[in-house]
């Protein structure tokens, strides 16, 4: 099978998602003044978090499907996988958004995080196994730096719930600013190998 019905329903589901968590925000009503929006400010804060959160797990999911040449059923479920971690942003979006930040939801967030890279990582481990150790992810991906710290800040981000939760909630920021960093890892092996290099 090829990639096709695998991107395409990805995509409509984390459309689907970004849908709900866009429909979790209220609209303040008789809001006349920028004062009248601070008790919304925590729902933006955490709607903008969780939407950068998605399009980067959307952008790399289409980088990595782009080398994908064809899928097995371990991939399906390590998508489906996936699909559902992220399938529950929106409820701790709006948990962390409503509660003002709470020990207890920051770190359920964290945890649903966490669980989302775990299954990216089953994901592309999936998808390495399928293709072999000299497919162009299996090259791109390497030593992988930033999917080793970004479980590692995940569970610090999570323990810290309990004790701050602003420093746990800069842990995840944190972790979103590293994977918003461009990663070129899949883009240069493929040029190279246009290259012939």
């Amino acid at each position: 099978m090829t990639t096709n019905r695998l991107e395409a329903f990805s995509d409509g589901v984390i459309a689907i998602i970004i849908t709900i968590m866009v429909i979790e925000m209220k609209v303040p009503h008789g809001a006349s003044n920028l004062n009248d929006l601070m008790p919304v400010l925590p729902l933006i804060f955490s709607y903008v978090l969780s939407f950068t959160y998605l399009a980067i797990y959307w952008n790399n999911h289409h980088h990595m499907l782009h080398v994908t040449k064809k899928v097995s059923g371990s991939i399906l479920w390590a998508n489906l996988h996936l699909l559902f971690w992220l399938s529950l942003v929106p409820f701790v979006t709006a948990w962390i958004g409503e509660s003002g930040f709470i020990h207890i939801s920051m770190a359920v967030y964290g945890f649903i995080l966490l669980m989302a890279a775990i299954a990216y990582f089953i994901l592309q481990n999936a998808i390495i196994r399928a293709q072999g150790k000299d497919s162009i992810l299996a090259k791109a991906v390497g030593s992988d730096i930033k999917g080793k710290i970004s479980p590692i800040l995940y569970i610090a981000g999570i323990l810290l719930a309990f004790f701050s939760s602003w420093i746990s909630g800069a842990l995840y920021v944190l972790v979103a600013l590293i994977w918003l960093i461009p990663d070129k890892r899949i883009e240069r092996v493929l040029a190279s190998a246009d290259t012939g290099e």
